[in-house]
């Protein structure tokens, strides 16, 4: 990302953080190494379809962006209406979609999408109970390709805590294969990846 949108991105992020503690989970954007460990499951070559579930400000959108050939489709969900009106203004190359996750299926629909290629979440999971989890990783296995990915992150200090070994029970329940992958210790706090494949029918 360069210089002349990082201050923009920090303020616009920090205001949200601020007023809207309930929607970002994190205590600053993600850094380039974490977003390089996330969109790591982006396709390369192709023409694929990846969505990115709660992009915030965008720090990660331009790592996805870099890996994406010509023709291929990034769409962001984006819950916070200042958010997505700061991803509209900032990057007009990727179409996003103003909603909630837990909706995902419609919400793609809405935009002509049945299947994507990768997910890549920064959601903040701990935020959410239990039931809305479930939702959200059940719309993520209903839209996902049969060859496809889906990352998330985690951060270290959070591992041992009962939320978050609920929520890898609850991905291990989702998907046929769940991954850790990390930590990435140049992000703030470090963070630690999930990689996600093979949803389970029953989700």
């Amino acid at each position: 990302m360069n210089e002349t949108a990082v201050a923009p991105d920090l303020r616009t992020f920090m205001s949200v953080a601020l007023r809207r503690q309930g929607v970002v989970g994190a205590i600053a954007p993600s850094s380039p190494a974490l977003a390089r460990a996330l969109a790591a499951v982006v396709p390369t070559v192709g023409t694929p379809v990846v969505v990115e579930l709660g992009p915030g400000t965008g720090s990660i959108s331009e790592v996805i962006r870099a890996r994406l050939a010509p023709g291929s489709r990034h769409l962001a969900i984006e819950i916070d209406p200042d958010l997505a009106a700061h991803l509209c203004r900032t990057k007009p190359w990727m179409e996003t979609v103003r909603g909630d996750a837990a909706d995902l299926s419609a919400l793609l629909a809405g935009a002509g999408v049945e299947r994507v290629d990768a997910v890549v979440s920064t959601l903040p999971w701990s935020l959410f109970p239990g039931d809305q989890q479930e939702r959200i990783l059940g719309e993520i296995g209903r839209v996902l390709a049969p060859a496809g990915a889906f990352t998330t992150v985690t951060y270290l200090h959070a591992v041992p805590l009962a939320g978050a070994r609920a929520l890898r029970r609850r991905l291990r329940a989702a998907f046929d294969e769940v991954l850790t992958t990390g930590p990435v210790w140049r992000n703030l706090p470090p963070g630690m990846t999930y990689v996600c494949r093979r949803p389970v029918a029953h989700v």
